[in-house]
């Protein structure tokens, strides 16, 4: 299945005129893809969503060529992602500290899908709050509430 993500991912960034390089590495939670390039801010986008749109379609056009055995195919670019998640996740612990002693919930900003996982995955491991998401859309955000 590496070989079939370098395949497209090849093809994708020669056809939108990017140069660098770029690693696979198949684990057995999912597929992990950095990618190194002079033009990062270009394929990263606005707050992410070049990378998320590049993501995406790796990701569907590898299951449409893959009929068993699927995994998820998580892509980084010169390690914003990581960093990003890194960001999220100390921020979720003091937001879920700010909520523990002050005894009031905590809304956040929308945010996407990826990010609000990263912070309910902190919560979670967090003793005396919850988090929950609610709204619909680009207007769907978390709440952290005492448990």
């Amino acid at each position: 299945m590496e070989a079939q993500v370098s395949e497209v991912l090849e093809n994708i960034l020669s056809l939108l005129g990017f140069e660098g390089s770029f690693d696979v590495e198949e684990k057995e939670e999912a597929i992990f893809v950095t990618i190194d390039t002079n033009d990062a801010g270009r394929l990263i986008g606005h707050q992410g969503d070049t990378l998320a749109a590049l993501q995406l379609i790796v990701n569907l056009i590898v299951s449409k060529k893959q009929t068993e055995n699927s995994k998820r195919i998580l892509v980084d670019v010169s390690g914003w992602r990581k960093t990003k998640e890194e960001e999220l996740a100390h921020k979720a612990r003091s937001w879920a500290e700010k909520v523990k002693q002050s005894g009031q919930p905590q809304e956040l900003e929308p945010m996407p899908s990826w990010q609000r996982r990263i912070v309910h995955m902190t919560i979670e491991g967090t003793d005396g709050v919850k988090s929950e998401s609610v709204g619909e859309g680009p207007d769907r955000h978390l709440i952290i509430t005492p448990e």
